[in-house]
C-alpha cells in the first residue's frame, strides 16, 4: 500500500506528506502522555521521511490469538486508552489531515485504520502501527472499523460468534449502554464507507483504490456491509446483553 516504506535499523521510514507534521505532532502528544499502543515518532530525517520506532513482534492478519474473547477486550481497552489520551490533545491551528473517508462526526483525533493489518503484538506491549490516516473522526467510528476488521463482520463469521466477540470488545471500550446502541447502528454504515471509496475509486481510476477494486476487495466490502445489516438486531442484543 505504501511505496518506498523502508526499515532501517531501529526505525521505520515512510515518505512524508502535507499531513506527516501534524501526524507527528500527535504522536509525540501521545507518547508524551504514556500512551504505548503507538510508536514514537523520532521526526524526519534527511530525505524529508518520517521517521518512528520500530517495534518488534508479528501481525496477525486473520486476527488469529490463542484466546480471541479476551483479545478483543484487550482492542477495546487499546482503543479506549488512545481516545482518553487523545481528548487532551489541542491540533495546531494549521493541521493538516490526511481525511480519507470523512468521518460521521469530529471529537477528536483518532486512527482511522484501527485493524490486524496495522496492529503488531509483542509479548511486552500492542502497537498500532500505519498513523497516515489519522484525523478528527469519533470514538465509536474508529470502534466500528475496529469491530469490522478483527471479529471480523464477515459471512464466514457465524452471527452468534461475531456478536460475541462484539459485546468483548465493548466491554473492553467499556461503553454505557447508549453508545451500544449507537455502535450496533454504526456497523453497517461505516463498511458502507469503505465500499463506497473503493467503488468511487474505480470509477475515477484513483490508486489504490482503483487498483484494490479491480481485485475484489469492493465486493467484500459490500458483503460485508450486507452481513451486518442482516445481523444489527442479533448484534444489538449481544452487546446489550453484556452491558
Amino acid at each position: 500500500m505504501t511505496d518506498g516504506l523502508v526499515r532501517v535499523g531501529d526505525t521505520v521510514r515512510r515518505p512524508s506528506g502535507p499531513w506527516s507534521p501534524s501526524v507527528h505532532h500527535f504522536l509525540c502528544h501521545l507518547h508524551a502522555v504514556g500512551y504505548e499502543g503507538a510508536p514514537k515518532s523520532l521526526g524526519f530525517d534527511e530525505q524529508g521521511r518520517h521517521v518512528v520506532e520500530y517495534v518488534e513482534g508479528h501481525v496477525s492478519m486473520p486476527f488469529r490469538v490463542p484466546n480471541l474473547n479476551a483479545a478483543m477486550h484487550r482492542v477495546g481497552r487499546l482503543l479506549r486508552d488512545l481516545h482518553d489520551a487523545s481528548a487532551e490533545y489541542e491540533p495546531p491551528d494549521d493541521a493538516v489531515w490526511n481525511v480519507v473517508i470523512p468521518a460521521d462526526r469530529c471529537e477528536l483525533v483518532v486512527h482511522h485504520d484501527a485493524a490486524p493489518w496495522n496492529l503488531v503484538l509483542n509479548p511486552d506491549r500492542w502497537v498500532l502501527i500505519d498513523w497516515d490516516t489519522t484525523a478528527p473522526g469519533s470514538r465509536l467510528w474508529d470502534l466500528a472499523y475496529a469491530a469490522h476488521g478483527f471479529i471480523p463482520l464477515s459471512p464466514d463469521t457465524a452471527p452468534g460468534t461475531a456478536g460475541r466477540l462484539l459485546a468483548s470488545l465493548a466491554s473492553g471500550y467499556g461503553l454505557s449502554g447508549d453508545q451500544r446502541v449507537e455502535l450496533a447502528a454504526l456497523l453497517a454504515p461505516r463498511i458502507w464507507s469503505m465500499h463506497t471509496l473503493l467503488k468511487q475509486g474505480g470509477e475515477d481510476g484513483v490508486e489504490p483504490w482503483a487498483r484494490l477494486c479491480s481485485d475484489g476487495h469492493g465486493a467484500v466490502w459490500r458483503a460485508d456491509a450486507e452481513y451486518a445489516e442482516r445481523y444489527h438486531r442479533l448484534f444489538l442484543v449481544a452487546i446489550l446483553d453484556d452491558a
